[in-house]
């Protein structure tokens, strides 16, 4: 380069970067485009491909690549659309295709796009037939049609359809899409009966007739899944076959809600209403708003003989096309450089083999692939080479629109709006969806069937003749003149409930299965002879690998009828057995504390409980074991002590009457025993054990151990009451062994003598027996459910066996057993409550009353032993204060203060109200009024060796404080 002087260089680099850039020339992409200028989607398709392209560049007008369409029209022929395909590959060079429109189209031009390595981008190819997974260069830019069946399987499980029809093309694009389909109604518990295949290409013959021989079967629910063509004609016949009235539910799939507009334009108005159908949701944005009305205008201009209403409802394919093209655009621009050259093949000399290999088409596939944006319909992202939809709209037709009643998406179920909360949970339902307008402009929700007027009934086979005195199970008889069967009791009674809760109709007969055993009863269900068994049919394992059983209608289990003998007991310590162990510690306890609280209210006021120690502990006892037989003779000075007593006396009342009525009831009243407690006790035993002739239980007993010869088969419950009446040394039986619900026929009359015992879970129950595989066991082990939670079980059990519940002997309420504490608890802690609030306000007013003396003798002593000695001599000591003594001091007319010979302490004297004196050993000292302000103080002297002491007495009122001790003194005035 040449050098420039260093100012003239900088002049020269500043115009240089005045002058205009001159842009570079954009790359071509070729983009392929195969449809059927012909159908609804492919015009659809057409508008809004030339819309997105011409919306892209004027979003990037400085785009490095511009795309060129190359639009072929494949007239909805396979082999055309193949060929179309490898002339766009092998002669334009194309970078990607768009297209072609039909998923069996899309199969081999996939095919054709893997072996270019030219990707195959799909806008309305929605059939599972054809995926990315088998074909690694195809990518689905729309919904594949399995990701509606959850939509579709949620809608027919919210309003309890249990049958349905699904009637769809006979293509790829119709029977890839069933299996679908039947997996997700199973889920939800429903289940299809018939499935309706019409060809392509069926005459309105072959639908009439395929309509014809639904309208006879009970089911009236549908799923349509059929391109345009073929569902217009069938809904139309449909509507001339009055199958579009009350009681028919028709659900569309989306590839037909999508295009509502065209499907009601080639039927007549408002012959679809009511009709449900399921499409993918997008945004109601601002843009999408404005997309519809230039798309509208040009879908118009484009093609001026489509009807007003297909040209303003915006269909999926227009969304997919469009966003299809921007992921595209997208795509190329960030390529930067195409290479449009293919690697040339020379491995044949076909076309095929020649076709050669895109050096861009990796990069391609990937960039589209990966690509992310805001489209027209959401959020554009592929998942798996296929569009991931978040939602689905569900739709009520009315007016030939769709009116939006609620929504479904994979985590949140059915909902009426699109704003959950991060707590929302997965609904299924309806409740979560707007009102529906059913066909027939019915607001009845449909039953989804009717009785057929045709179809063949089920087979059930009753075993018979049933075994006398158990008819109350089961009852068979067939009609000499019509010969037909007959069923009744309890078994046809519960079978015939569950079938009126099934959500559709069971025809069925029931056919007398003579002289067959239940082992080959369930053999002949298995092999096809019987549709059902129907009897009292023990569920076991043995049974259960030959056919499915219900759940169970009735519990069972293996249990022991045995005779009962009179045992009243005879024991030398029966009185101890009408209170159990607690009740007696509880009483004692009670009996205790309560002649303890006595004593602390009536100890320092009460003569007769004060004394020597072994006195008052006799005295405490006495009272209180005397209050048993209200034999207490002390008298109560306290009225705390009195109400204390008052309650407890009560307590005691309850408890002698409770004590004597279950003692009475233990010695008088018959005392009903099991003669045997086990299954293992029975097998020690050695007796003679009957059972059930034709039951298992003869197999279970020989399998536990007992000895076969014992064993002894009888046909009815007289049987059974006979052989026990003889007795196992007779020659009878010692016990019986058999299901519950057998020996309860057997004690229904006989439990005044018999009882059951040791029972052993060894059964299933009784339950209704199908083939392998049936979708009516689940049906009616629901139904079963429904039954044994209400209350139409019991009514149909008291119907045939009574009221089982009693038994005169074994349930006599004057049997009883040891009373326990939960029957008392209420009344001991009555009387605790009152002992322990007497004891606490008798203590309040013994401290307050003697607080000097309790201060003064805490601070005397400093060991906490000799604190509490200090405060239990002064708690020790008489109150003087108390009414008793006064009163008794008046009595007896003496003023000196008695003394307890026990105390440590001296006694308070309390003066006479009229005058008071002190006499010491024969002198008495004058009179002192008590009314005397004076304080007076009273000199002791001693006539014996000792120091004298001074007691000040200070008279206020009735209190005094003496202070000293001594042998004699002489009361002086100072």
């Amino acid at each position: 380069m040449r050098n420039y002087p260093k100012p003239f260089g900088l002049l020269l680099s500043f115009l240089l970067q005045l002058l205009p850039v001159i842009p570079s020339q954009p790359t071509t992409f070729k983009l392929g485009l195969i449809l059927d200028s012909n159908s609804s989607i492919g015009q659809i398709a057409l508008t809004s491909v030339h819309l997105a392209v011409a919306d892209f560049y004027a979003a990037n007008p400085n785009s490095s690549a511009r795309l060129q369409l190359l639009t072929r029209d494949a007239s909805a022929d396979v082999v055309t659309a193949a060929s179309l395909a490898l002339e766009l590959i092998s002669k334009e060079k194309v970078q990607a295709i768009l297209g072609p429109q039909s998923s069996i189209e899309s199969g081999f031009v996939a095919d054709l796009g893997s072996r270019a390595q030219v990707p195959i981008v799909a806008i309305s190819a929605t059939s599972p037939s054809v995926s990315p997974t088998y074909s690694p260069f195809f990518v689905r830019a729309a919904a594949n049609d399995a990701d509606q069946v959850g939509a579709i399987a949620a809608l027919v499980g919210s309003f309890g359809w249990r049958r349905v029809v699904p009637i769809y093309e006979e293509s790829d694009y119709g029977a890839a899409f069933i299996p679908y389909l039947v997996d997700a109604l199973n889920d939800v518990g429903s289940r299809v009966p018939y499935r309706c295949s019409l060809p392509t290409s069926a005459s309105s013959d072959d639908i009439s007739a395929e309509l014809y021989k639904l309208a006879t079967e009970q089911t009236r629910v549908f799923v349509v899944h059929a391109r345009v063509g073929l569902a217009t004609r069938l809904l139309r016949l449909a509507n001339n076959a009055g199958m579009m009235s009350e009681g028919y539910v028709w659900i569309m799939t989306s590839g037909l809600t999508s295009l509502l507009a065209s499907v009601e334009e080639s039927i007549s108005p408002g012959s679809i209403d009511g009709v449900l159908g399921v499409m993918p949701y997008f945004p109601t944005t601002e843009r999408i708003r404005e997309f519809k009305r230039r798309w509208s205008r040009q879908f118009l201009k484009d093609n001026p003989n489509v009807g007003l209403a297909a040209a303003t409802q915006l269909s999926s394919y227009a969304v997919w096309a469009y966003d299809a093209v921007w992921a595209i655009a997208l795509s190329a621009e960030r390529l930067r450089k195409v290479d449009p050259d293919f690697v040339e093949s020379k491995n044949g000399s076909t076309d095929l083999s020649n076709l050669g290999v895109s050096r861009t088409g990796k990069r391609l596939l990937k960039e589209i692939l990966s690509t992310e944006y805001d489209g027209l319909g959401g959020r554009f992202r592929l998942v798996d080479g296929e569009l991931n939809v978040t939602a689905y709209r569900v739709l009520n037709v009315m007016g030939g629109r769709g009116k939006e009643i609620g929504f479904w998406t994979p985590r949140y179920g059915l909902t009426r709006r699109l704003n959950w909360s991060s707590d929302s949970q997965y609904s299924s339902s309806r409740d979560g969806l707007g009102p529906v307008i059913w066909p027939g402009e019915s607001t009845v929700v449909p039953n989804g069937w009717i009785q057929p007027t045709s179809g063949k009934k089920l087979r059930i086979g009753v075993p018979g003749p049933v075994m006398p005195g158990f008819h109350s199970f089961l009852d068979i008889e067939t009609d000499p003149v019509t010969n037909q069967t007959r069923a009744s009791g309890f078994v046809i009674d519960v079978f015939e409930a569950a079938v009126r809760h099934l959500p559709y109709a069971l025809p069925f007969e029931y056919v007398a299965a003579t002289n067959v055993k239940y082992d080959a009863l369930i053999q002949q269900v298995a092999n096809g002879t019987y549709d059902a068994a129907v009897a009292d049919i023990t569920i076991t394992a043995s049974r259960s690998s030959y056919v499915d059983f219900t759940l169970p209608y009735m519990a069972t289990a293996v249990s022991i009828a045995v005779p009962l003998r009179d045992e009243r007991t005879k024991n030398a310590w029966v009185f101890l057995k009408p209170l159990n162990k607690d009740l007696w510690l509880v009483s004692g306890a009670f009996f205790v504390l309560t002649g303890f609280v006595v004593w602390i209210l009536e100890h320092r006021i009460n003569e007769e409980f004060r004394g020597e120690p072994s006195h008052q502990f006799g005295t405490v006892f006495y009272f209180t074991f005397s209050t048993l037989v209200f034999a207490h003779r002390e008298n109560m000075v306290s009225n705390l002590s009195r109400f204390v007593v008052i309650i407890w006396v009560f307590v005691v009342l309850i408890l002698q009457a409770s004590y004597t009525a279950s003692l009475t009831s233990m010695l008088t009243v018959q005392q009903p025993v099991a003669t045997l407690n086990d299954f293992t006790e029975l097998k020690n035993s050695g007796q003679n054990v009957g059972y059930l002739v034709d039951s298992f239980v003869k197999e279970l007993l020989v399998n536990m151990g007992f000895d076969e010869s014992r064993l002894k088969g009888f046909k009815s419950p007289q049987q059974f009451e006979d052989a026990l009446a003889k007795g196992s040394r007779m020659g009878g039986i010692g016990a019986v062994v058999d299901e519950i619900p057998y020996l309860r026929v057997f004690l229904k009359l006989q439990c005044d003598n018999y009882t059951i015992v040791g029972q052993m879970n060894k059964t299933g129950g009784f339950g209704f027996a199908f083939p392998k595989g049936s979708s009516l066991v689940s049906d009616l082990s629901r139904a079963i459910l429904n039954i044994t939670e209400g209350d139409e079980m019991s009514e149909i059990e008291r119907k045939w066996f009574g009221d089982q519940s009693s038994c005169s002997s074994q349930d006599d309420p004057l049997t009883s057993n040891s009373l326990s504490i939960e029957s008392f608890w209420g009344l001991f802690l009555i009387t605790g409550t009152a002992s322990i609030l007497c004891v606490l306000i008798h203590l309040a007013f013994f401290i307050n009353q003697r607080r000097r003396d309790l201060r003064q003798a805490i601070a005397n002593e400093k060991s906490i032993t000799g604190k509490l000695r200090s405060i239990t001599k002064i708690y020790d000591d008489k109150d003087l204060t108390s009414h008793t003594f006064r009163k008794k001091q008046l009595n007896d007319g003496s003023t000196q203060g008695s003394r307890d010979p026990n105390s440590s302490t001296p006694d308070h004297y309390p003066w006479s109200p009229v005058s008071t004196s002190v006499q010491t050993y024969g002198e008495v000292t004058p009179s002192i009024a008590p009314s005397s302000p004076m304080p007076v103080e009273v000199e002791l002297a001693s006539t014996a060796a000792g120091t004298p002491s001074h007691v000040h007495h200070i008279i206020e009122g009735r209190s005094n404080e003496i202070n000293g001790s001594s042998q004699h003194g002489v009361l002086t005035s100072s």
